[in-house]
This record gives C-alpha cells, structure tokens and sequence, in this order.
C-alpha cells in the first residue's frame, strides 16, 4: 500500500474480548518506540477506535486529491475509521458485499504519510473484511487477542487458522484479562481461567506477546479517550505494552528477513 510499510491485522475470532483496547494500545506503544504509525479500524458495524483515541463526534477527515483522504491524527499516530464518515448513533445496515466494499475504500482512499506500521483493527470472527484483507493487501503478520477462557480459546485457534490458510504469517497472541486484582484488598484471582493464552501459543508454534490484566483502569482510560500507554506511560501495563511492540517489530523484521510469505487467495 502507498503510504505504509508494514501491515499488522490485530484479530480475535471473537467479540468480548478486548481487542480495540489492545489494538490502540498496541499503536500507541508503537509510536513511544519512536516508529511512525497508522491505525484503521476495520470494524464497519461497530467503529470504536474514534472514542477510545479521543477524537471528537463530527470531525471529518479532509480530502487529500481527488479521490483519498487525509487520515486523523491522535496522540502522534495517524487514524482513519467508519466513525469518521457518518453519524456515531447511525447504524450500517448493509450486507455482506457492502460491507467489504467500505472496508477496501477506507484501505485504499485514505492518504497515509510514511507509516512504518499500519495496525488494522479487525471485526471479530472469520468473514467478509478477513477475506478481503487478506485477498487485497500484503499484510506483513497478524496478532491474535483472547482471554484464558476455552471458550474464547476455541474461536481464537479459528482466527489462526484463517491466516495460516491465507499465508499470513502470526507474529504471537495477546492474553487479555488474564488476572484480576482487587482494588479493595489486593486479592488477584484468574477470573477467566489460567494459561489459556500460552498453551494455544504453544499449540501454533507462535509467541505469548504478553498478559494483560483485567482492571477499571484500562476500561476507563480508553473509554475516556487516553488509553493506558498515554494516560499512565510509566505504569507496568503501558510497559507491556511498549514490550508487546517490541516484540511485533522484530517478529516482522524477522519475516521480512525469511522472505515474503504472503499470497492472496481466490
């Protein structure tokens, strides 16, 4: 893609999971590692990363030429969403073909500047927008975001499937809310089950990125629009974070290295 270096899908086979707040984090730590980055939100029926980067309801990306848009920036990274282009309470009421057909405009209309590493924000589950990212663009790795639990284990050995089937190399799994303590008496308890994140690591042959806790903190940062790597950039979670991009750098240098991987499919 003109404009981008690197591509990272950040997927989970399911919803619930976390994997916006992951997602923003993640491009934020990014940027605090000094790379230029973009982040697109591929999620058309449910466009979140508008809120979660603080960018205000009704600002409108500007038109760069004729037919591309300039992205938004937030925080020192560059934005471009669904939320950007119609009303926050408006419902995408489309099928399928509409769908993927929005998802390719906002990947090849928006006019981003030198980005290093452009993370795609990906719906939950193994449909249209999956397909069409994989078929359109050559995405440098993915990054899968599940909870210890099995039931979220099941739909996240999916989402490496899919890739795996489309030559998409898995740079490692983020085990989100893995622990949670109690902000009362300190107690922590694995709300969600222990060691899911590592043994499906382990079972794919790929990396355990790193555990994040389940705390209010994280919720209320993002909802409050400073995710955790820019509200507390000191905190031990926005140090998991910066460690989690650290990790994905070198896992794409190191496929870069090996020689492409990607191939599109049918």
């Amino acid at each position: 893609m003109e404009g981008v270096k690197y591509i990272v899908a950040v997927a989970s086979g399911k919803g619930g999971v976390g994997k916006s707040t992951v997602t923003a984090n993640l491009a934020l730590a990014m940027a605090a590692e000094g790379y230029r980055v973009g982040l697109l939100d591929a999620d058309i029926y449910g466009p979140s990363q508008a809120q979660m980067l603080g960018i205000g309801e009704g600002v409108r990306p500007q038109q760069a030429g004729e037919n591309q848009f300039k992205p938004l920036e937030a925080h020192g990274i560059q934005a471009m969403s669904m939320a950007f282009m119609v009303d926050v309470n408006e419902p995408m009421v489309w099928r399928g073909p509409m769908v993927s057909g929005a998802f390719q405009q906002l990947l090849n209309q928006t006019a981003w500047d030198n980005v290093e590493y452009l993370f795609i924000d990906m719906p939950p589950g193994t449909g249209d927008i999956q397909l069409t990212l994989a078929q359109k663009v050559p995405v440098s790795g993915a990054v899968i975001v599940t909870t210890p639990q099995d039931i979220a284990l099941l739909d996240a050995r999916k989402g490496i499937e899919m890739f795996r089937k489309v030559n998409v190399p898995v740079l490692g799994v983020v085990e989100n809310m893995s622990l949670h303590v109690c902000s009362n008496c300190g107690h922590s308890e694995p709300i969600f089950g222990e060691g899911g994140g590592e043994r499906i690591a382990t079972q794919y042959q790929t990396k355990l990125l790193g555990q994040l806790p389940l705390t209010m903190a994280i919720r209320e940062q993002a909802d409050g629009g400073r995710p955790t790597v820019i509200a507390e950039p000191d905190s031990e979670v926005a140090k998991t974070f910066r460690t989690m991009a650290r990790a994905v750098a070198e896992g794409v240098e190191s496929q870069r290295a090996e020689g492409p991987s990607i191939s599109f499919g049918d």
